[in-house]
């Protein structure tokens, strides 16, 4: 393997892919975007695949690396859930931090936490020495234009890190206060084309109004029937189904609900200063930096090389159902919490950052504490909510109310251990980057499982 110190004239990026399915033609279409951007950019691309599938997937994606072919600037590692413990071990071990076992348990859980996974590509990244992280999704895939794939990393590597003032030469389109042009730019990122982000289709296909009410509980408490039925109106479409006609890009405070977490990229002076919720078993829980990039007024670049997002066979599956769902429910339950967080973000937004203009992550624990004291009748009206109204719908979705009505103590409970285990997260997290960038991800993980790394970097 060619040195990775080899290289000074280009800057590190980990292009990640977290994922626990088959999805060998996504590993092989993300490593082309990895070669396209170490290609048009002079980057060296690290490609993280942090792999939770079973043996028998993680062999064949094992397979799929080994045949992919050898690029300049492009690193490849693979990671299986064996050797991912053992690095966040050796990390965690290095930084010295209390319960350690429970800091393993958040990071690398059993149950599927979308905020989780990516916070262990952070580490990895911080280990690597890249300077920012790409992320993309198992389910989905990059639009074609004019016969090439049409790949986000160009908009990404084109203006992440540099100063808004800079990148506005790079952009289509300037809507930021100048008073911000200093700052770098934080966050870059897009939608989706495609299905529904979330697997409610079904039930606005049964009924619209149902479909509205179900999902207009995401709202603050006090907004009004009639914002609801706006929001349940815009959410979880994405970019709709217009496919790609020709680049856009405009240099922003990126609005959360214009972008998505397969098709986004943080400088590091954002996830190394504050992580993901590390909830299980609920959706929107990775999204929590948006809203801190955007509440802190810190410049992002938003563009339009939307990437299509299609349903793996296990949503369709009666399981899959029934936890998708459980997912979104608690994704309800956790806006107890989080609307509370947002709407204090936004009025402290000049204390989010430090001297340094990087996000602060004191204000940010403060407000997730004091969340914690809100009365969870709110969330107790939801569950209300969704039990009646799945009844109503029949089927699997009657069954399922019945699902929600035997756990909603621990459902609700869960809501608010979720934000102390993210309080816990924060209070470590400066020290699990340091212990990070001390530790060699190859060396951490050779003991067990597959920690596979190739490199052509010139």
């Amino acid at each position: 393997m060619t040195g990775l110190s080899d290289v000074p004239r280009r800057h590190r990026v980990g292009l990640t892919l977290p994922t626990n399915r088959a999805c060998s033609a996504t590993i092989s279409a993300v490593a082309a975007e990895a070669a396209y951007g170490a290609r048009r950019f002079g980057a060296e691309v690290h490609l993280l695949i942090l792999d939770s599938s079973d043996a028998p997937t993680v062999s064949a994606h094992a397979r799929t690396v080994a045949g992919l072919p050898v690029v300049p600037g492009v690193v490849v590692h693979h990671l299986d859930e064996r050797a991912q413990r053992a690095f966040l071990r050796a990390v965690i071990e290095r930084a010295a931090l209390p319960e350690p076992d429970r800091l393993l348990g958040l990071l690398l859980p059993d149950g599927v936490s979308y905020g989780a996974c990516t916070d262990r590509a952070f580490l990895v990244a911080a280990a690597l020495g890249c300077r920012s992280v790409h992320r993309r999704d198992s389910d989905s895939r990059y639009q074609v234009w004019e016969g090439e794939p049409v790949f986000p990393i160009h908009h990404e590597l084109a203006s992440l890190g540099r100063r808004a003032a800079d990148a506005s030469a790079g952009v289509s389109e300037v809507n930021l206060d100048p008073s911000l042009a200093h700052r770098p730019v934080a966050m870059v990122g897009a939608s989706f084309i495609g299905e529904l982000s979330v697997d409610l289709g079904g039930i606005r296909e049964l009924d619209k109004d149902a479909y509205e009410t179900v999902v207009g509980l995401w709202a603050p408490a006090e907004w009004s029937e009639e914002e609801r039925a706006g929001l349940a109106e815009e959410s979880f479409k994405g970019a709709g189904l217009l496919p790609f006609r020709g680049d856009h890009a405009t240099l922003t405070l990126v609005d959360p609900m214009r972008v998505d977490m397969c098709n986004i990229a943080f400088h590091r002076d954002v996830y190394e200063r504050l992580p993901l919720p590390p909830a299980t078993d609920t959706i929107g829980s990775d999204y929590f930096l948006i809203h801190a990039v955007h509440d802190a007024t810190l410049p992002g670049v938003l563009h339009n090389r939307d990437i299509e997002n299609f349903y793996t066979g296990e949503r369709r599956t009666h399981a899959g159902f029934m936890a998708y769902q459980r997912r979104f429910v608690k994704f309800l339950l956790s806006m107890l919490h989080f609307h509370f967080v947002y709407a204090g973000m936004s009025e402290v937004s000049p204390a989010l950052l430090d001297e340094g203009q990087r996000l602060d992550a004191a204000p940010v624990r403060a407000l997730l504490t004091q969340s914690l004291r809100q009365d969870r009748a709110e969330n107790e009206r939801r569950l209300d909510v969704v039990q009646r109204t799945y009844r109503q719908l029949g089927g699997r979705y009657a069954e399922f109310a019945e699902q929600v009505a035997a756990d909603r103590e621990r459902l609700l409970a869960e809501a608010g251990r979720d934000i102390e285990d993210f309080v816990l997260l924060i209070d470590g997290w400066a020290a699990l980057v340091d212990a990070s960038r001390a530790t060699d991800v190859r060396s951490a993980a050779r003991p067990g499982g597959t920690a596979r790394s190739r490199s052509a970097v010139r």
